[in-house]
């Protein structure tokens, strides 16, 4: 998935409801959803709420966002293509 972040009183959520769950064992993270549809939205930290991660394709355009790191490429499908300079973290590190 790719995502963002930002401070959360940044964020201006424009239509629908977030629905906000917590896993039962706990991991310290809170994830939300769109209410009516489930699409995944954002997560967060149970710990710092302050901050919210969220999924790059639910933002309007033009976003101005870059990639600028891409994880677990070591197992990644044939449509990644590796770019020049993106930093890459293998699924172990």
């Amino acid at each position: 998935m790719a995502a963002t972040n930002a401070p959360a009183d940044a964020i201006r959520i424009a239509a629908g409801t977030v629905t906000w769950f917590a896993p039962a064992d706990g991991g310290g993270v809170e994830y939300g959803f769109c209410a009516r549809c489930g699409s995944s939205l954002f997560w967060r930290t149970a710990t710092d709420a302050s901050t919210w991660s969220i999924a790059a394709g639910t933002l309007d355009p033009p976003t101005n966002l870059r990639t600028v790191a891409a994880w677990w490429t070591s197992t990644r499908s044939d449509y990644f293509v590796p770019q020049r300079g993106l930093v890459e973290h293998a699924l172990d590190g």
